[in-house]
C-alpha cells in the first residue's frame, strides 16, 4: 500500500479494530481457535511459491542497499523454513489452550469459593525486525491465548510479512474469526513505531523482537508496559567441587553452540582452586573454534602457558564483563569464591540466565536461590533457556522483568488471572 496521509489516524484504525476483535477472539473456544490455525497452516503449505517470490523480493532490496550476510540470512526464507512456519502453527493448535483455566479454588468460612481465571491480555502489539518467520510465530501464539495483535515488521521484510499475513486472514476467516484479530502494518514509516508505542488506550502489551536498538528505543518511548529484555549477558561458573569434565563440556556447548543467541554463555567464572584444571583443555577448545578469549589477570597467565601469544588471548578491560557479545568473543575470569562469582553476575549480568557447574547441593541451592535472573540453572548449559526447551511448545520472546512474566514467555505468559468467586446466596455482614 502507499503510506497513509496521515500516520496518526491510520494507526489509530488500527488500534480501534484491534481492540474490537479482541472482544471476539476471547470468547473463541479451543476448537475454533484450532481450525484457524490449521487454515493457516494450510494455506502456508499451498502458498509456498508465493512466499519465495515476496521474499525474493525483499532479499534482492536488503541486498541492494548494502545490508551484511547476517542480516540478509535473518531475512531470507527457504522451503525448509516455509514448511518449519507451517509446522509451527500446527504445533500451537496442538498445545493446551491457557484461556478459561480455573485454579487455587478455595472455600472460606463464609461458604464463598475464591479461585483465578486464566484470560487473555487483549492487544498486543509486537515490533520485531527482518525475521518474517515471527509474522506466523507471533499471529499463533497470541491467537491461541485469546488475543489480538499489531505486528509491525522491520521494513526490509515488508513484501514477506504481507505474504504470510494472507495466509493468516485466510485463516482467520475460515474459522469464522475477524481478520481484524491479526493486523500487520502496512507502512515503513517509522513514525508507526512511535504512534504504537503510546496507543495505550487500545494497545495492553508491548513486545520488542530485535537488536538492542530497537528494544532500547521502545524502553525510552512507550507508554504501554512490555514483555522484554535489552541483554544477554548470561555466566557459567564453575565451581571448586565441579567435575572437571562435565564443566568442560557444559561450558563449551553453552558459549559454541550457537554464538548469536540471547541464552549464549558470555562470560565464563572459575574457581581458583580448579582454574588450572578446566582452564587449559578449555582454552584449546575455544581457540580451536576461533573464539577470542579476553581474560582478566589470573585467567589470562594460566591462558597465556596454554595458548602462547596467540592473537585470539587478549586481556580483558572493565567494559568485556557486561558485553553481551553474540559473536565468537568470550570473557574469562578466575574467582575465590561462590560469594565472588555471584558478586561478579550482580554487578555485569543482564538478569537472563546463569548457571553453576558443581557437584556440592549446599552450594547449588544457594546459586539458585541468591542469583537474580530469570533463569538459574545448576550443571546444565545456558542455551536451554527457551521455550520450547522448557516444554512451553513455544515462545514470544523472554523477559528478564519481574511482573507478570518472567523467563521464557509462551501462552500462559500471554494471559493474566481475575480472581473468580462462587457463592451460593452468601452476603457480608
Amino acid at each position: 500500500m502507499n503510506a497513509p496521509v496521515d500516520i496518526k489516524l491510520y494507526m489509530e484504525d488500527i488500534g480501534r479494530r484491534a481492540r474490537a476483535a479482541a472482544r471476539l477472539v476471547a470468547r473463541a473456544d479451543t476448537a475454533t481457535k484450532n481450525r484457524a490455525l490449521a487454515a493457516m497452516a494450510a494455506a502456508v503449505r499451498r502458498d509456498t511459491a508465493a512466499l519465495l517470490a515476496a521474499n525474493a523480493a525483499d532479499v534482492a532490496a536488503a541486498r541492494a542497499a548494502g545490508k551484511d550476510a547476517a542480516f540478509v540470512d535473518r531475512l531470507t526464507l527457504t522451503q525448509t523454513s516455509i514448511d518449519a512456519m507451517a509446522r509451527g502453527l500446527d504445533q500451537v493448535a496442538a498445545l493446551a489452550d491457557p484461556v478459561g483455566q480455573v485454579s487455587e479454588v478455595r472455600e472460606r468460612p463464609t461458604g464463598i469459593k475464591v479461585g483465578r481465571m486464566r484470560v487473555p491480555l487483549g492487544v498486543i502489539g509486537i515490533i520485531y525486525e527482518s525475521r518474517p518467520n515471527v509474522t506466523a510465530d507471533a499471529a499463533a501464539l497470541c491467537l491461541k491465548s485469546g488475543n489480538a495483535t499489531i505486528l509491525r515488521g522491520g521494513s526490509e521484510s515488508i513484501r514477506s510479512n504481507r505474504a504470510v499475513a494472507d495466509c493468516v486472514h485466510e485463516g482467520l476467516r475460515a474459522a469464522g474469526l475477524p481478520a481484524d484479530a491479526v493486523q500487520v502494518v502496512d507502512t515503513p514509516d517509522r513514525a508507526a513505531v512511535g504512534e504504537l508505542l503510546r496507543m495505550n488506550q487500545y494497545v495492553d502489551i508491548i513486545v520488542p523482537r530485535g537488536g538492542k536498538g530497537l528494544i532500547s528505543r521502545v524502553m525510552a518511548e512507550s507508554r504501554i508496559p512490555m514483555i522484554k529484555h535489552l541483554d544477554g549477558v548470561c555466566h557459567v561458573y564453575i565451581d571448586e567441587r565441579a567435575d572437571p569434565e562435565r564443566a568442560i563440556r557444559i561450558a563449551d556447548n553453552a558459549k559454541t553452540q550457537r554464538y548469536g543467541t540471547c541464552n549464549a554463555m558470555e562470560a565464563l567464572l572459575v574457581h581458583e582452586a580448579i582454574a588450572s584444571r578446566v582452564l587449559p583443555p578449555l582454552a584449546r577448545i575455544f581457540l580451536d573454534k576461533g573464539v577470542e578469549l579476553r581474560c582478566d589477570a589470573a585467567s589470562l597467565a594460566i591462558v597465556r602457558a596454554q595458548a602462547g601469544n596467540s592473537p585470539l588471548v587478549k586481556a580483558a578491560t572493565e567494559q568485556d564483563f557486561g558485553t553481551e557479545y553474540l559473536a565468537p568473543i568470550l570473557s574469562v575470569v578466575v574467582v575465590a569464591s561462590l560469594d565472588a562469582a555471584m558478586e561478579h553476575i550482580a554487578k555485569y549480568g543482564s538478569q537472563h540466565t546463569d548457571a553453576i557447574v558443581t557437584d556440592d547441593p549446599e552450594r547449588a541451592q544457594r546459586f539458585l536461590r541468591e542469583v537474580d535472573s530469570s533463569s538459574v540453572m545448576v550443571n546444565a548449559s545456558t542455551r536451554f533457556a527457551d521455550g520450547f526447551e522448557y516444554g512451553l511448545g513455544a515462545e514470544i520472546g523472554i523477559s528478564t522483568d519481574k511482573l507478570h512474566a518472567r523467563g521464557p514467555v509462551g501462552l500462559e505468559g500471554l494471559t493474566s488471572q481475575k480472581f473468580v468467586v462462587f457463592g451460593t446466596g452468601q452476603i457480608r455482614t
